[in-house]
Order: structure tokens, then C-alpha cells, then sequence
């Protein structure tokens, strides 16, 4: 057991869309990520998808709707839902997703998922 400085661990990279895994919890990972651009329309048919905005202002497009998300909100996806995160300008988000689960819900288009 331990204390997890998020803005420690988001110190460590600066890349965009490159989920890096901090904790286990249950069955599931945590993961921290910077967003910036646009991420690819997907979805996860098995698991709904957890963004929780740290820093930052984020939108997340669900079909022909648009949601912002700001930091201190958090959005879920249902399952099965096709969306895409955006973010204007750089914010940072804690995601939390079952262990394996692909950032695109597709292993071939997914990033790796490194542990710091």
C-alpha cells in the first residue's frame, strides 16, 4: 500500500493519447492520460469507459451530441456506446478501465499501456 501522486505520475510523460497504467483496482486499471486533438470514434462492447477530468477541459462526442467535461467531472460511456474524447487545449484525466481492456475497444489500433 502506498500514496499515488497523480501530478507526479502525469509528470513523467507529455505524450498525448498514451494511457499509462499507476494502480490496480479490483480487476480493473488505473490510468492516467494527457488528451490534446482528437481521439478515433469507438467503442467497448463488453465494459463501460470511466474519464475523470483532473485538469483541463475535455468534450466527449457521443453520436450527434456533444458533452464537455470539466476538471472535477466525470463522464461515464455505457458499454456498447460509440464515442470519441477531444480536447482543445491539453488536459489531463484518470481513467479506469478492466485490466487488458484496448484504449480503442480494437487490440490491433490500441497504444500500450505502460506501468510507471
Amino acid at each position: 500500500m502506498k500514496t499515488i501522486n497523480l501530478a507526479e505520475k502525469l509528470g513523467q510523460f507529455t505524450s498525448h493519447w498514451d494511457p499509462h497504467v499507476i494502480a490496480d483496482y479490483n480487476d480493473n486499471e488505473v490510468m492516467v492520460v494527457r488528451f490534446q486533438g482528437e481521439f478515433p470514434f469507438h467503442l467497448h462492447e463488453d465494459t463501460d469507459d470511466f474519464f475523470l477530468v483532473l485538469e483541463g477541459d475535455m468534450i466527449m462526442d457521443i453520436e450527434d451530441q456533444s458533452h464537455p467535461v470539466a476538471a472535477g467531472e466525470l463522464f461515464i460511456v455505457p458499454k456498447g456506446v460509440t464515442h470519441r474524447p477531444r480536447a482543445v487545449t491539453e488536459c489531463k484525466v484518470l481513467l479506469i478501465e478492466p485490466k487488458g481492456e484496448p484504449n480503442t475497444g480494437d487490440p490491433a489500433t490500441a497504444a500500450p499501456k505502460p506501468r510507471i
